[in-house]
């Protein structure tokens, strides 16, 4: 159920004085009056957290009325205006009309709803809305709206004039402007035309009307209310919830990854220690059965101790740089491979050693300057990388 109070405010004169009286207000129940007073019963309506039916606050809305002694209206007619030009027009030709300190007045100008409608421009001050903003929050109040008070009244028949009671003030309506009521400047503003009293329930229909469409409000232009994030707490946990998720992923991945590679790992020593078994080697893990193949092919003569592994590794790394002779050739049982070779330039000297090292395998080298002019190195290469 949409629920909205509607709260007359004071004037600006008994705010600066500080003889406010309690303000008029109704409340509006899915478009029905069901309350209304003059006096602080306002307070209960709006602050009744719910209601029997179980009615949240967070559909309620509150409206304020702003007094027409404070905000008197106009309404210009631009036929040939789309309606944001003719607002835009509106409130430069009030602003040209006003007297005093432009800078010291906020003027409001609605929007209509279709091209040719007259568009009504509120005059007020800033000091007034300084004086109503302060009230309402002295109140505890946010309003979702100010709407003048004037506005709400519809317009007269033609060759007369409204006579409305809004709140504790009656307010005169013409064809083009809504001020507060004078007694004494009313017949001269009539002009002999009849000044016809507007019925309570009119004017009860009209002012509903204006809440479900305002007409224009005044909290625009510099009393706009700043917008403020609200952060939903169901939000907040759906978000701390995805963290945490996202955190136990990333360290589930490479949990899960390390575990994998493990197990591979643990499957590939099976694997060896069962293949070294076939060949009648006897050890608990990987790294033993091979050691002991190892050692069983240095015996052998082969194996990765074999001759043949570092010199192939040598021919093809002198292979890949011409110029490089070998001179000296010999192996050892431990897989040493000793050499010595020659070259124009120690840059292929160094070429083959970079070449070696390369393919993994453990190379020293000790230069020495040959007969003959060439570069010399004695060089030994392991035969286990």
């Amino acid at each position: 159920m949409a629920r909205t109070l509607l709260l007359w405010l004071p004037t600006q004169a008994a705010l600066n004085r500080g003889d406010a009286s309690d303000p008029s207000w109704l409340r509006v129940d899915d478009g029905v009056i069901v309350d209304s007073g003059q006096d602080d019963g306002w307070v209960d309506a709006w602050e009744r957290p719910q209601d029997d039916g179980g009615h949240d606050r967070g559909d309620d809305r509150l409206v304020a009325l702003a007094p027409a002694a404070d905000v008197p209206l106009r309404w210009h007619h631009y036929p040939d205006a789309a309606p944001a030009q003719a607002a835009a027009i509106a409130r430069l030709d009030t602003l040209r009309e006003s007297l005093g300190d432009v800078a010291a007045l906020h003027v409001v100008a609605g929007q209509p709803a279709d091209a040719g409608q007259a568009v009504p421009v509120a005059v007020t001050t800033h000091a007034a809305m300084t004086a109503w903003t302060d009230w309402l929050k002295a109140q505890g109040l946010a309003p979702a709206a100010i709407i003048p008070a004037a506005a709400t009244v519809p317009p007269p028949d033609a060759d007369s004039l409204w006579s409305a009671e809004l709140g504790r003030e009656q307010v005169l309506r013409t064809g083009d402007r809504a001020f507060a009521s004078d007694p004494e400047l009313d017949p001269l503003i009539a002009a002999e035309r009849p000044i016809v009293p507007l019925g309570a329930d009119r004017m009860r229909e009209a002012l509903l009307l204006s809440l479900a469409a305002p007409p224009l409000d005044l909290l625009s232009g510099a009393w706009q209310p700043k917008r403020s994030w609200a952060i939903d707490p169901a939000m907040v946990t759906w978000i701390k919830r995805l963290a945490i998720a996202l955190v136990a992923v990333s360290l589930l991945i490479p949990l899960v990854h390390a575990i994998r590679v493990n197990s591979d790992i643990s499957r590939a020593d099976e694997a060896v220690v069962a293949s070294a078994k076939k060949a009648g080697v006897t050890a608990t893990d990987a790294a033993a059965a091979e050691a002991e193949i190892d050692r069983r092919l240095a015996a052998a003569g082969g194996g990765p101790l074999a001759f043949s592994v570092p010199a192939s590794a040598l021919y093809d790394a002198m292979r890949d740089t011409p110029g490089v002779a070998l001179r000296t050739l010999s192996h050892r049982t431990d897989g040493t491979l000793t050499t010595t070779l020659a070259a124009p330039r120690t840059e292929d000297l160094n070429a083959v050693l970079l070449a070696l090292q390369a393919r993994g395998y453990k190379v020293t080298a000790q230069p020495m300057a040959g007969t003959d002019g060439q570069q010399m190195a004695n060089i030994t290469v392991r035969a286990v990388p």
